[in-house]
């Protein structure tokens, strides 16, 4: 019966991720779906960007909520018998498959966001210390650059530098897992990447709406 509930954390935390928080708030509140819009990422940014502050607050708040949750209910759900690594192993895959949830939606045909916020949500569930540099780091790039993908990649970047070298992490799953958000994060920025180096990428104000 535990590895019945196991599994069933691990089909949870998928469809959790796979909640389009900004498609349902767009299409309940503002009868827009947010992908056909801006950039046209169902994410908090965009739904900033189009919507206004207001509406992108929820959005991040139960983006990252998502990653949180995916990694505490795993952590019900596995088995007793495993030893605490072992554990860890467990909600570092239930906290991936919340991403790919986000990033593939179920409930969305499968375009979501790049998730981001929920990655954010289990760094806080598995890196309580170690994740508020990253947070740090984003913050001030974007407020000195004005660009949300070039904070996100560079926060992702030196979370695995945090988290490795500045905090010695020893658990050596979670410093793999910290290279895996930082290099999944340049993935999913893959289009950004280009229009960074074009300069065509847009800077994002929080006082803007459309």
């Amino acid at each position: 019966m535990d590895w019945v509930l196991f599994s069933s954390g691990l089909i949870l935390a998928y469809l959790l991720g796979s909640i389009p928080t900004a498609v349902w708030l767009g299409k309940r509140f503002y009868g827009i779906d947010i992908r056909n819009e801006g950039s046209g990422n169902a994410g908090a940014t965009n739904t900033i960007r189009v919507l206004g502050i207001k509406a992108g607050i929820p959005v991040i708040l139960v983006d990252v909520l998502k990653g949180t949750l995916a990694v505490y209910l795993m952590g019900l759900l596995m088995p007793q018998s495993l030893t605490g690594n072992q554990g860890i192993y467990f909600q570092m895959l239930a906290g991936f498959l919340a991403v790919i949830g986000h990033v593939f939606p179920v409930f969305a045909s499968f375009r979501g966001g790049k998730g981001v916020g929920t990655l954010l949500g289990i760094g806080i569930a598995l890196y309580p210390t170690a994740i508020w540099v990253p947070v740090a780091v984003f913050i001030v790039i974007l407020l000195s650059s004005g660009y949300v993908s070039l904070g996100s990649l560079i926060a992702g970047l030196s979370f695995p530098l945090t988290d490795i070298f500045l905090f010695h992490d020893p658990n050596t799953g979670r410093q793999i897992l910290s290279v895996v958000a930082a290099l999944f994060l340049i993935y999913t920025h893959r289009q950004n990447i280009i229009r960074l180096s074009k300069g065509e990428e847009n800077r994002f104000h929080f006082w803007k709406k459309k």
